[in-house]
């Protein structure tokens, strides 16, 4: 039985979405970041990195988000959910993948968590730090709409729901509390967030995890 090591509205929530896009039989396993379970031994036994998520299939012990999602494409490749392997499409997909995880997403990470790059107690520092984040941020987002604009959607690779879809729904609904500019606000990002959540299977992920309005 797959598990999934998740906390609500984390980075967990992409292979969450992933496996209830396969139908495939899973478990969640709650690690209450709220009471540093990231941190116990049991669960750094799983992820050393004490980061959400963790996935354990059988004897497979897998961490990194990107990775879990492309290990859950390969061993159901049923769904479609990747391009074909050595077509430029596939190129694209792990083009996008490493952008998401690498890019945006340490982007959103710099902004939510700017104490980490200033020394302690530095708060006019971190301040600082979380307004450079925001401007880079928002030229990231930028860019995803711009993509969504070129490829005419209604997914992100275009014409068919793909792996990437989680993820990109994911990280901008990590901006729906922004002051100003949220991923919403852009004209293709918009109606694309909505698309995604009347999903059911968006539904089912944002139930289970207990989340509420607003969810992007």
């Amino acid at each position: 039985m797959i598990q999934l090591h998740y906390y609500p509205s984390t980075a967990s929530m992409i292979p969450h979405l992933l496996l209830e896009e396969l139908g495939t039989a899973f478990e969640l396993v709650l690690v209450d970041r709220a009471a540093d379970a990231h941190k116990s031994p049991a669960y750094l036994n799983l992820n050393p990195n004490g980061l959400l998520p963790a996935l354990t299939d059988g004897d497979l012990v897998l961490y990194e988000t990107a990775a879990i999602c492309l290990h859950l494409c390969d061993t159901h490749p049923q769904a479609g959910l990747t391009p074909a392997f050595g077509t430029p499409d596939r190129a694209h997909f792990y083009k996008w993948l490493a952008w998401l995880t690498n890019t945006l997403q340490s982007s959103l990470i710099v902004y939510f968590y700017p104490e980490r790059w200033v020394s302690d107690g530095n708060a006019s520092g971190a301040a600082e730090v979380r307004v450079k984040a925001a401007a880079k941020v928002a030229g990231l987002l930028d860019l995803l709409d711009a993509e969504l604009a070129r490829n005419g959607g209604p997914w992100f690779m275009g014409e068919r729901f793909s792996a990437l879809d989680p993820y990109v729904f994911t990280l901008c609904r990590w901006t729906r509390n922004f002051a100003s500019n949220p991923a919403r606000a852009r004209p293709q990002l918009g109606p694309y967030l909505q698309q995604m959540l009347a999903r059911p299977a968006t539904q089912r992920v944002l139930a289970t995890e207990g989340l509420n309005p607003p969810f992007v």
